[in-house]
């Protein structure tokens, strides 16, 4: 039993570490592009929302109704424990958001006290509360008891990393920042990923009998991210119909993604 958890434990967590390795792949294009226009990262970001919800519906919300139908519930029962564990794990991320200061490169200054918070550090914590979820969505997939259903979840987060690694990098360098610094702290949301993905993965191997719950969770948690963070962000500039197409692109290509290796 306890080889098998700790199994769980290091897949989950490798496959976080692997998907997270797109954000180095994108912080990269940094030392190559000289300019990126809003238009363009607003497409970028979008696309990387749409293979994120594409994620959270085939790879984490569907799987946590099979599990729960696998555990003896009814469809209708299980669909309704997957969508209270979504809202609570939505509710949690958006309660946690409420209180650390952290600063958005669009939306600027939000949470409690984050005038007094050196602007550095302030979009450190912005992105360690987007990509966290991200490597624990990815941790808790790919621990889960079908493992091969959580290879399309890690392969889709390792995808919407890099235009997100190359969108922060470059808003960085956009607002004064050197190029360094905006590859080093794209780098280190990579970094953060694989944290999210042992804990993840180490829920899902001492709770499996909530799965439904912890799989509800981390997908409410990645649509919180998507709805509150990323298109508000990318509708602002009056973007909104290529970021639309954008979000659908990246959706369209994870669900064939899904398909394909499913």
């Amino acid at each position: 039993m306890i080889e098998y958890e700790s199994s769980i434990i290091v897949a989950g967590s490798l496959a976080s570490l692997l998907a997270s390795v797109g954000t180095l792949l994108g912080a990269l294009m940094i030392w190559t592009i000289k300019d990126l226009s809003i238009r363009a990262r607003d497409m970028l970001l979008s696309s990387a929302a749409g293979v994120m919800l594409a994620a959270t519906v085939f790879s984490l919300l569907l799987p946590g109704i099979a599990h729960g139908e696998a555990r003896g519930l009814s469809s209708g029962w299980a669909a309704i424990v997957v969508t209270l564990g979504m809202v609570l794990g939505a509710a949690v991320l958006a309660f946690i958001h409420s209180l650390t200061p952290h600063e958005h490169f669009l939306k600027g200054r939000e949470g409690i006290n984050s005038k007094r918070v050196n602007g550095i550090w302030l979009f450190v914590i912005a992105i360690a509360l987007h990509n966290f979820p991200e490597g624990m969505a990815v941790g808790v997939g790919f621990a889960g008891v079908e493992r091969s259903s959580g290879i399309p979840l890690a392969i889709g987060i390792f995808l919407q990393n890099i235009p997100e690694g190359l969108a922060i990098a470059v808003a960085l360098y956009s607002i004064g920042y050197s190029r360094a610094f905006g590859f080093n702290v794209a780098v280190l949301t990579g970094l953060i990923e694989p944290v999210g993905g042992l804990f993840g993965a180490t829920l899902v191997s001492i709770a499996t009998p909530i799965l439904p719950w912890i799989l509800g969770g981390a997908g409410g948690a990645m649509l919180f991210i998507i709805s509150n963070e990323i298109i508000p962000e990318t509708h602002k500039d009056g973007h909104e119909r290529a970021a639309t197409f954008s979000l659908m692109t990246g959706f369209g290509l994870m669900m064939i993604l899904d398909t394909a290796m499913g």
